[in-house]
Parts: C-alpha cells; sequence; structure tokens
C-alpha cells in the first residue's frame, strides 16, 4: 500500500471553474498536495499517457477530450491514498457515484467526468512519473 495516488483535474472541470473546489474538497479530505502543474496536453502526449487503452473504442476521443484545454495535474499523499482517493472522486459514471462525491458534484457525464484518479499503487507511480521528474519529491 502506497501513500501516493496521482490524479488529474480534466478539462471539462478546469473550464467551469471548478479547480478550486475540487482542490478544497480533497484538502479537507485529508490529502497533502506534493506536486502540482497546471498545463495543456498535446494529443500526442495524451494518447501516450492513455496508452495502455489504446485497443479501445474510446481511446481516440479519450485523446481528443483530454488535449481540448488546460489540466491540472497533481500527486496528492495520504495513507492508503489511492484507495480513499477513488472513494472520494466517486465513480466514473456520475450517476453512478455516491452523493458528496466529485464526480456526483462535478462531472458532467461519463466522458467528461471532471477528475482522474490512479487505480492501483503501481499505476499512481507511473502515472505521477509521466508529469513529475523522479528529482521531484513526493
Amino acid at each position: 500500500m502506497s501513500n501516493i495516488t496521482f490524479s488529474m483535474i480534466k478539462p471539462d472541470a478546469v473550464e467551469a471553474g471548478n479547480s478550486g473546489a475540487i482542490l478544497k474538497m480533497i484538502e479537507e479530505a485529508g490529502f497533502k498536495i506534493q506536486a502540482m502543474k497546471k498545463l495543456w496536453l498535446t494529443r500526442e502526449r495524451a494518447g501516450q499517457f492513455y496508452e495502455v487503452h489504446k485497443e479501445r473504442p474510446f481511446y481516440g476521443d479519450l485523446c481528443e477530450y483530454m488535449s481540448s484545454g488546460p489540466i491540472i495535474a497533481f500527486v496528492a499523499e495520504k495513507d492508503n491514498a489511492v484507495a480513499d482517493f477513488r472513494e472520494l472522486i466517486g465513480a466514473t459514471n456520475p450517476q453512478e457515484a455516491a452523493e458528496g462525491t466529485i464526480r456526483k458534484l462535478f462531472a458532467k457525464d461519463i466522458s467528461a467526468n471532471a477528475i482522474h484518479g490512479s487505480d492501483s499503487d503501481e499505476n499512481a507511480a507511473i502515472e505521477a512519473g509521466f508529469f513529475f521528474s523522479r528529482l521531484e519529491r513526493f
């Protein structure tokens, strides 16, 4: 079990001005932001990040969406970070997300679902390394 997770506030939530409210919820849930940056992914970089989904039918649309506007990428720290963060953000489909979760409150739909959260300790480390130098401490 790791004490970090990786997340991105997605273009829909950034454009809607929800980044501050989302980050506040994350910090109020006991997470400490250890690294953070706002950036605009190129389609190529989005494709590299989501390469694991390359063979899936939604891959092209996902890459297009994730490169459609700025994102906020960050590493958050807390005991049991991955599991606790996934509980905080809610189900991928906001219609199925629990009340009070980030996706229930801020997601538009299953595609524009406001936030990404790592699904395992291993992926948290890989995803954090995609955006942040290993020289950065988190």
